[in-house]
């Protein structure tokens, strides 16, 4: 299972989130989402276990619970939807 969690510090790293997720079991994944223009974390990641028992298990210890002096938001990953994302960058919706 793919979680999203939000409402990270700044200062979180992959490892604080691994170590956080695998007291509950098994971590396969963690990204952590950085800012491609400054490299300082965005405040949210993703994390992928394969056992859905113990992801479950995660989510609700760490949801709404406090990490790193922010309340976590922890849930299922939505699928991505690539309409979402916008058109080309510098298009800026003109027909050409």
């Amino acid at each position: 299972m793919k979680m999203y969690v939000g409402n990270m510090s700044y200062d979180t790293s992959e490892d604080d989130l691994r170590k956080a997720f695998e007291a509950h079991g098994q971590v396969d994944s963690v990204t952590v989402i950085m800012d491609r223009d400054t490299g300082r974390a965005k405040g949210f990641g993703f994390i992928e276990m394969s056992n859905d028992t113990e992801a479950k298990a995660a989510m609700e210890a760490l949801n709404e619970k406090d990490f790193q002096g922010r309340s976590l938001k922890v849930n299922e990953a939505r699928p991505r939807n690539e309409s979402q994302r916008g058109g080309a960058r510098g298009d800026f919706g003109r027909s050409y």
